[in-house]
């Protein structure tokens, strides 16, 4: 099982030098990825205070990819409705060029909560169709990144004319991660992703999800997906609603072998910490605590 890291892009701590402590210290442990989150203009409220001040998804990735020739980077996950999916699908072919086909896009379709936050961003009309806007994007992606010639013919993008070059170095293949909970996320995953990218996901959750993906799978005449999960780290903290790796020392390594053991491809760590020096603690804690006596 591989282990990733989410960069700090977010909090009062985040800036240039958090990334690349971040990505320095993922690199010094041997974890294979870093990874960037996205959002853009949330409302005043409880969603502020954790995504209120963050760096913006598409420019930190080409930040890192430049600095830090050695890691998979990613996005966990970026949201197509909020932005113009043919200039997304532009920038992240661009970051896979100058990356030299490092890149993992993971798409996120954004929960109810978030149609404030499509509101500022003059998007709400695509909110109730969300989900749709996604699937037709991620076809659409495959086709430019394909070298597809015109036509794209779709719902929502009818590209009738265009030269989409350069190509990403990974092409159709570049690989798409998709998440979600609901037996249409799963679907999504089975029938269009090449990773299934789970948030608020402990090992038991994703075992129980298992064989819906399989099913799934064999019935689209697919390969199974990566397996993804994407988890906040908190050590010696009390269990939360939400799953997180927490505890004593011996509880998170037991919660790390227990999602390798599971079928777990990629461990992807949200850290509590966004300061430089924080980052690193954080990591090297978690790395020596939980990641080396679970999986070494």
């Amino acid at each position: 099982m591989e282990i990733g890291l989410i960069l700090p892009t977010i909090g009062q701590g985040a800036s240039r030098e958090s990334l690349d402590a971040g990505a320095e210290v993922a690199a010094e442990l041997e974890w294979t990825s870093v990874w960037v989150t996205d959002h853009l203009m949330v409302p005043r409220g409880p969603e502020a205070l954790e995504y209120g001040t963050i760096l913006e998804a598409v420019t930190s990735l080409s930040y890192i990819a430049a600095r830090h020739p050695g890691l998979t980077i990613g996005t966990s996950a970026i949201i197509p409705p909020f932005r113009n999916s043919v200039i997304l699908a532009k920038q992240l072919a661009t970051i896979d060029v100058l990356s030299s086909g490092r890149l993992i896009v993971g798409v996120g379709v954004a929960d109810r909560d978030d149609l404030p936050e499509f509101r500022n961003l003059g998007a709400d009309a695509r909110f109730a169709d969300r989900g749709a806007l996604v699937d037709e994007t991620i076809a659409m992606w495959r086709h430019l990144w394909s070298g597809g010639e015109p036509p794209f013919t779709g719902r929502f993008h009818q590209l009738e004319d265009y030269v989409f070059q350069p190509l990403p170095p990974q092409g159709k293949d570049l690989p798409i991660w998709t998440g979600g909970r609901s037996s249409r996320a799963l679907r999504r995953a089975a029938a269009l992703a090449d990773g299934y990218h789970a948030a608020q996901t402990g090992p038991d959750d994703l075992e129980a999800r298992i064989p819906e993906l399989e099913e799934l799978v064999a019935r689209f005449g697919r390969p199974m997906p990566t397996l993804s999960v994407r988890t906040r780290v908190r050590p010696g903290e009390e269990p939360r609603s939400i799953y997180t790796i927490c505890g004593a020392p011996a509880h998170m390594a037991e919660q790390v072998r227990r999602f390798a053991d599971v079928g777990t491809e990629h461990l992807v760590v949200v850290l509590p910490a966004s300061d430089p020096d924080g980052v690193r603690e954080a990591a090297i804690r978690f790395h020596e605590d939980a990641v080396v006596p679970a999986l070494d």
